[in-house]
């Protein structure tokens, strides 16, 4: 049986190979041959649909004249040709083989005791090491490592809210393989120490007090670590019980004439956001989630991201649905301006407090 011909190496991109002619570049006898061992190292683009191609593509041949090549997709789309239906029904395809792939994944994860080699993961998957951890990272927002930390961490809190006899029993039993490195991780995984957790809480004194703003009541809370909610709403003893519900046995102690003055300077960032919010903040909450609200952040004042943005930016272009989750489960308005994502078609929608205060906040900000 013969084999079937080996690409060839190649540049980046640049029409021909040298300032050749296509047909005498050596990736032209590739896309002729319909060589599918060269669709890793190059596509090409036809000049006079627009379209790009793999170099297997059944597509019909162009004239060698009408052919430019390029490393990447990327590059191709850079120089502004569009994918062909047949390239772009085989990337759907091959999204939902590393989406079933993932998941797969992280059931195995889920499902053993300790966290599985990361080699052993991307063996079962049928990848390279690094080829499956840039997969998993693009599927779920997350690296292997991190998506087993949060789960251990889910884990950890779960088993502690059950009543477990004692830390060390619900450490073991989330993975942890000594406590040492248990507890090195404890403030991270439960936001207080472990013993603190398991009581509810009962040890941290969590400061808060109540103001008045355009947006209706506002309660602004404060832990030891910093800043752990804004909640908005229209009615203050709704405010309180959800803070209560949040922190159930922690000492919630009314703010005195200073903690009144940090209220005042949120309600001021809420009727001004020009001003600025730089407040320490006590966030609590998975990797994935305090990666978006970390890019949250960064959008200034005045201005907007799509979901899909915010995904692209933290490395995880497939995850606007995780990121729209994520902004859900934020608990601190304004200053983690969840209120500055929208819609793709710049439509508003999905904010915790209401879409009519998420409109006030953004016509605040660009008057």
């Amino acid at each position: 049986m013969s084999k079937s011909p080996q690409p060839l190496p190649a540049p980046a991109c640049a029409p021909g190979h040298a300032g050749l002619p296509a047909e005498l570049d050596p990736r032209w006898a590739d896309v002729v041959s319909r060589n599918a061992a060269a669709d890793p190292h190059f596509v090409y683009g036809v000049k006079t649909t627009g379209v790009y191609c793999r170099p297997s593509s059944g597509s019909r041949l162009p004239r060698p004249e009408n052919v430019e090549f390029f490393g990447s997709a990327e590059l191709a789309e850079a120089a502004g040709y569009r994918p062909s239906r047949r390239h772009a029904a085989d990337q759907t395809s091959v999204a939902a083989l590393h989406a079933a792939l993932v998941s797969e994944a992280c059931q195995q994860i889920q499902a053993s005791e300790t966290v599985p080699l990361l080699g052993a993961l991307a063996l079962r998957a049928g990848m390279s090491t690094s080829y499956f951890h840039r997969v998993f990272k693009a599927v779920t927002g997350l690296t292997p490592k991190g998506y087993a930390d949060a789960h251990r961490a889910r884990k950890v809190r779960a088993t502690l809210d059950r009543g477990a006899a004692s830390v060390t029993e619900a450490l073991y039993e989330a993975g942890f393989s000594s406590n040492g490195r248990f507890y090195e991780a404890s403030d991270k995984v439960l936001g207080m120490k472990p013993t603190d957790y398991r009581a509810g809480g009962a040890n941290n004194d969590i400061r808060f007090a109540i103001g008045e703003c355009s947006l209706g009541a506002i309660l602004v809370a404060q832990s030891e670590r910093g800043v752990c909610a804004i909640l908005i709403g229209e009615h203050p003893d709704a405010l309180v019980r959800d803070l209560q519900d949040r922190f159930s046995r922690a000492n919630l102690i009314g703010g005195d004439a200073e903690f009144e003055r940090l209220v005042a300077k949120v309600v001021g960032f809420v009727e001004a956001p020009g001003l600025g919010l730089d407040l320490p903040l006590d966030v609590r909450g998975t990797a994935f989630q305090e990666r978006v609200w970390r890019a949250l952040r960064e959008i200034p004042v005045g201005s907007t991201a799509t979901y899909s943005e915010v995904a692209a930016r933290i490395g995880a272009p497939k995850s606007a649905r995780a990121v729209a989750q994520a902004c859900k489960a934020n608990a601190l308005a304004v200053a983690i301006p969840c209120h500055r994502v929208v819609c793709s078609d710049g439509s508003l929608s999905g904010y915790r407090w209401g879409v009519e205060r998420k409109r006030e906040l953004l016509d605040k900000e660009m008057a």
